[in-house]
């Protein structure tokens, strides 16, 4: 049964599938399938992205041990802030809080014109027309309704939706599978080798892009029933359940195609998210196809859900512990949810959908890929730092805990998204044809920008009310 306090989030609401399927819905399997591999394919290494999935999953495991042996003693919907309050001090983490806000707002910015852009080319093959920025309108308000309401609706809808893409993508790649591809079923494209055959680091970044929201595991670790067990496991299962289905889709999309005509095929389409498409039609035939468009669709609004919450809960956050103004920090008298920051966040959205679409400017080229990889430089500066926050902790609280969990995989990942972090801030012009103009230089800055604002703020509650500040990132369980 689900108990709440005041002004606290609804307990107990959230089991493990439940935590896992919120986790998924944002990495958005069918949108990561149908929309990101093929531009992996192509601008990445080819034939060389499941050697690659194979090691970036590998990196997100080694960054889980850490993340799990802090979640052991860290209870707090503040996620990454809380660990870095925990670890680095009230000032780090103030400076991660904004950027966390700042970054799943971009997410979410992005992937609404993303949605807006497939819809209207879905549903007006169906016969149902609407301009781009209807169906985004339709989405947000949708969101929205969800967002307010108590969490547990939320989970029942994306838990539904996960199903599905999954088992959409599960039908094509069987069919591929049992076809035996284009021309056998060669494993050659596992060999480590193969990923060095084209761009690895743009190879890396988009499987990397696959496994962006796994924080949700304890972003709802104060929502969850026995969050000590079920937020290592939903960790570790998320991030599994993402690796192992990426692994699998995208060699049965090569061994679909042939490896020799991979890249030359997705070249010839006038849109790269046709492979797939295609892939349903020569395989599987029938209603796949169009099942599958309305499917992306939905796995879009799924994204656009778990983004939503968490912002919603990093608003709460923030507001409970004094970083924002105290209304943030008050969840709904009878859903328990942290409506302010979910009404706010709605808000900002309709302004955003407003400005791009006064401007006449493009929902996918514009609106997506401008804004989306802000929120990609956000995620990996706070998984850096909470990577140094994790060793930190226990190398001074927690003596004698296993250094390989605590200290040396914490580390390895960490110096990994160090690496991706620098990257995609150095060549962000070129990664969102933002190349020569102002927005080169603007969009990535809003993360730096954020990490001072966030540090000021907490400077300001470190002066005002040094007992506050002293008791950020604590527990709530």
């Amino acid at each position: 049964m689900s108990t709440a306090g005041s002004n606290q989030l609804r307990r107990n609401s959230l089991g493990l599938i439940a935590v896992t399927f919120m986790v998924i819905s944002a990495a958005a399997p069918l949108t990561g399938v149908a929309g990101a591999m093929p531009l992996a394919f192509m601008l990445g290494n080819g034939a060389g992205i499941p050697a690659t999935f194979i090691f970036v999953t590998l990196v997100m495991l080694a960054f889980s041990a850490g993340y799990v042996a802090m979640s052991r003693h860290v209870t707090n919907a503040g996620a990454f802030y809380a660990y870095a309050a925990r670890g680095l001090g009230g000032r780090t983490a103030g400076a991660v809080a904004v950027v966390a806000l700042v970054a799943y707002n971009a997410m979410q910015f992005g992937l609404i014109g993303l949605l807006g852009g497939i819809a209207a080319g879905v549903f007006s093959e169906l016969g149902l027309t609407l301009p781009w920025w209807g169906w985004s309108l339709l989405a947000i308000i949708l969101v929205g309704i969800l967002g307010y309401r108590q969490v547990d609706l939320s989970a029942k809808v994306l838990v539904v939706a996960v199903a599905l893409e999954y088992l959409i993508v599960l039908i094509v790649d069987f069919a591929i599978l049992a076809k035996g591809g284009d021309h056998g079923l060669a494993l050659n494209v596992f060999d480590p080798a193969a990923m060095f055959s084209g761009s690895l680091t743009a190879a890396i970044l988009f499987c990397l892009g696959s496994f962006i929201g796994f924080e949700a595991t304890t972003i709802y670790a104060e929502e969850a029933r026995d969050p000590e067990k079920t937020i290592p496991r939903a960790t570790y299962l998320s991030v599994l359940m993402i690796g192992i289905f990426f692994v699998f889709t995208t060699w049965l999309m090569i061994v679909g195609i042939g490896a020799d005509k991979l890249v030359p095929t997705i070249q010839g389409y006038g849109d790269p998210s046709a492979l797939f498409f295609d892939l349903a039609g020569r395989y599987v035939g029938g209603p796949v196809p169009t099942i599958a468009g309305i499917l992306l669709v939905s796995s879009l609004f799924a994204a656009l859900s778990a983004f939503h919450n968490y912002i919603a809960r990093y608003s709460y956050v923030a507001g409970r512990e004094g970083l924002l103004p105290a209304v943030f920090g008050r969840t709904h008298e009878n859903h328990q949810s942290p409506h302010i920051g979910s009404v706010v966040q709605t808000a900002g959205a309709l302004v955003v959908l407003a400005i791009f679409a006064g401007l006449k400017l493009d929902p996918i080229l514009n609106m997506f890929t401008w804004i989306s990889q802000v929120g990609t430089l956000g995620v990996l500066g706070m998984m850096t730092v909470t990577s140094l926050a994790v060793i930190v902790f226990f190398r001074k609280k927690q003596a004698g805990a296993p250094a390989l969990s605590t200290v040396i995989l914490p580390a390895l990942s960490g110096l990994i998204m160090a690496a991706l972090f620098v990257y995609i801030f150095l060549h962000f012009g070129d990664l969102t044809g933002t190349t020569g103009g102002a927005l080169g230089i603007i969009l990535p800055a809003l993360i730096p920008a954020a990490a001072i604002v966030g540090y000021v703020l907490a400077l300001r509650l470190e002066k005002v009310d040094p007992v506050r500040f002293a008791r950020m990132g604590e527990n709530q369980a």
